[in-house]
């Protein structure tokens, strides 16, 4: 029987070059901190953040190759996977943290210290970064070829375009200048509208269908490919064309859950959409919950071989035999910090987290962690739903400490920390796994990465604090500036069990709903990130699949293998320009230059010709793939080849 050949990186194992100095950490704290901020802004506004691993690693290879003139590829990853860690602290950070503000606002309890938010910050995030490094082998090296890491593939193939130069280079900033140019089209001027929604009338259907029409979205179907795109989108049909309309036909003058308005009225004012954030977030929820269990259960063989290995490891130290390319941190340092910091959520005292906290806190860091890990290679950080893995905490935890006895303020503070640390944990764990794809398609080494990671926390722990203190003294949260709406479902989610009337049947609708897609075959976690975010995201990502399967379905030729490795590199570049440009225009709405730039009050333009303009750009989009991979002009050499065949 042949041997499997070993995965040769760009870097060799025996060759060392610079990566971890002091320039890659001074440049890679300032992007953190810059990207931390920035995203926390942005979050709050749309309830979305973009990654900044991509942007981070175009700007460490603008400062690094062109200003300073230094080739150093392992350099400028080191630079992008600390700058990449401020953008997902800040997610799991914005997700939750500013319950405590609203509460405050609502005389409940008094505003939360920056002690605690950096406090509660600082740990989810080493966290995250702990209970990554014994998954590394199993997911990272084990399972390369299986699970894509779009971002992280992406973010790899940028960094070697403008280290190799040529075609591949020209296709991959062709991408980034055209999603640039498309995302401030859109997002900037407000020429025409990112999404293009067609919805049905209480009396007909009252479904709804529908794309964003944004680049890197798409970009993202392309390198997943079908089928995952399909069972995201099949998700998504299941939420807009199914459920919703049995809501509304079946219960329109009835309100589900207390608190709630008649089904008939939300449907009146906000259509399909507002019935997805008032009742189909918890049947995603309770399917994302259901998923992550299952996914667990299945991923318990590799994970007890992975520890096993790794125990195994300890008397080494992660030295001697073993080659640079597959170096951890030291076990044992791992798990002496795994077990400080847990003792830290309990006995620090500007935590408010009890002994049971503490144990959640463990317990589910690390199943979030894995189950995080696992969801980006799938589906990318952007669409990591950590804010669904904090719902699935929020029940179980609040119901916890609600049957020990830990109610009323006290309880809910406590809950809402313990969703910020394992959604924090979530966030991280999603990119330090991207990060070290990109290192092990590079040939980092794996332990500076993950030091990497422990600087990049660290740094955007202590600015998030003194972020979300100034964005709530400037417009306050659940305002129309910032109405930080993840962080407002988890505040009605957490009041919800402590005051008993939760929505359990619409989250065990989910539960039931995942156990069956498992059932017949489909994966559950892609359906169930499907159920969970918004239709119009699955379609874009969908139309990036349907693009790859027509390539994938070429005769098989040098042509073909060129027409997809182009339409990856193209799209790697549309993910970067979108990037930088999402970055861009969360800092200019920061200084309130954004509004100057709307130009959607000047043109007036009515819905339908919106729309129509929306499904122009997003046809350009799709020419522009097109003419940089299948009618891209091949070298000379492939046409003969082509010709001999």
């Amino acid at each position: 029987m042949e041997k499997k050949q070993e995965f040769q990186p760009y870097i060799p194992a025996s060759k060392i070059t610079p990566e971890l100095t002091v320039t890659s950490v001074i440049m890679g704290v300032l992007l953190a901190v810059v990207f931390g901020a920035a995203n926390a802004y942005l979050g709050l506004r749309v309830g979305m953040t973009v990654s900044a691993s991509i942007p981070a690693a175009v700007i460490a290879m603008g400062v690094i190759r062109v200003i300073m003139r230094k080739n150093s590829i392992l350099e400028s990853n080191i630079v992008q996977t600390i700058g990449s860690a401020g953008e997902s602290l800040a997610a799991g950070a914005i997700f939750t943290l500013p319950a405590l503000f609203l509460w405050a606002r609502d005389g409940v309890m008094e505003k939360p210290n920056l002690l605690e938010i950096t406090l509660i910050a600082l740990i989810g995030g080493l966290l995250g970064v702990f209970f990554m490094v014994p998954l590394r082998n199993a997911l990272i090296v084990r399972e390369h070829g299986v699970l894509p890491y779009p971002e992280g593939q992406a973010c790899a193939e940028v960094m070697l375009a403008g280290e190799e130069g040529g075609a591949n280079a020209s296709s991959v900033f062709a991408g980034m200048g055209f999603a640039a140019f498309f995302k401030f089209l859109i997002d900037g001027l407000k020429v025409v509208p990112g999404e293009v929604t067609l919805s049905g009338t209480a009396k007909t259907y009252p479904g709804a269908i529908g794309t964003q029409i944004y680049p890197a979205v798409m970009s993202v179907g392309y390198i997943c490919g079908p089928r995952i795109s399909s069972y995201m989108f099949a998700g998504g049909v299941i939420s807009w064309l199914v459920l919703i309309p049995m809501i509304v036909i079946f219960g329109s003058s009835l309100t589900l859950y207390p608190g709630a308005a008649p089904i008939g009225e939300i449907f009146a004012e906000s259509g399909a959409s507002g019935i997805w954030s008032t009742y189909i977030r918890y049947i995603g929820a309770g399917a994302l919950a259901a998923g992550g269990v299952i996914s667990l259960v299945k991923s318990l063989p590799l994970i007890v071989r992975t520890f096993r290995d790794a125990v195994k490891g300890l008397s080494a130290g992660g030295k001697g035999g073993t080659a640079r390319t597959a170096q951890d941190l030291s076990m044992k340092l791992v798990l002496l910090s795994i077990l400080v910091l847990t003792l830290a959520v309990w006995l620090i005292p500007a935590i408010p987290v009890s002994l049971v906290g503490a144990i959640i806190v463990v317990i589910f860091g690390f199943f979030f962690a894995t189950v995080s890990s696992r969801m980006v290679g799938l589906v990318g950080s952007s669409n990591n739903p950590v804010s669904g893995m904090a719902i699935a905490t929020l029940l179980i935890a609040t119901l916890i400490l609600k049957l020990t006895g830990e109610a009323g303020a006290s309880g809910m503070q406590a809950a809402i920390a313990i969703g910020s640390i394992i959604c924090i944990v979530a966030a991280i764990s999603g990119d330090t796994s991207q990060d070290l794809k990109t290192g092990y398609l590079l040939g980092a080494t794996p332990k500076k990465q993950q030091i990497g990671e422990i600087i990049g926390v660290i740094a955007s722990a202590l600015a998030i604090g003194a972020t979300l203190y100034l964005l709530d003294s400037a417009w306050g949260f659940g305002t129309q500036e910032l109405g930080a709406p993840q962080a407002t479902l988890m505040k009605m989610v957490i009041e919800g069990i402590m005051n008993g009337n939760l929505p359990w049947g619409l989250i065990l609708i989910g539960v039931f709903l995942a156990v069956v897609v498992e059932l017949i075959g489909i994966p559950v976690l892609p359906f169930a990130i499907g159920v969970y975010l918004p239709v119009q995201l699955n379609a874009c990502i969908m139309v990036g699949g349907l693009i790859r399967l027509f390539f994938d379905r070429m005769k098989e030729s040098e042509r073909k293998k060129s027409v997809i490795s182009n339409g990856v590199l193209f799209c790697s570049g549309m993910i970067a320009g979108e990037g930088l440009v999402g970055i861009l225009l969360a800092i200019l709405a920061v200084f309130n230059v954004s509004s100057l730039l709307n130009l959607s009050g000047i043109l007036n333009l009515p819905e339908w010709a919106a729309n129509t303009g929306s499904l122009v750009v997003f046809a350009l989009i799709i020419l522009c793939l097109l003419k940089f991979s299948v009618w891209k002009k091949q070298p000379k050499e492939m046409q003969a080849k082509e010709t001999k065949q």
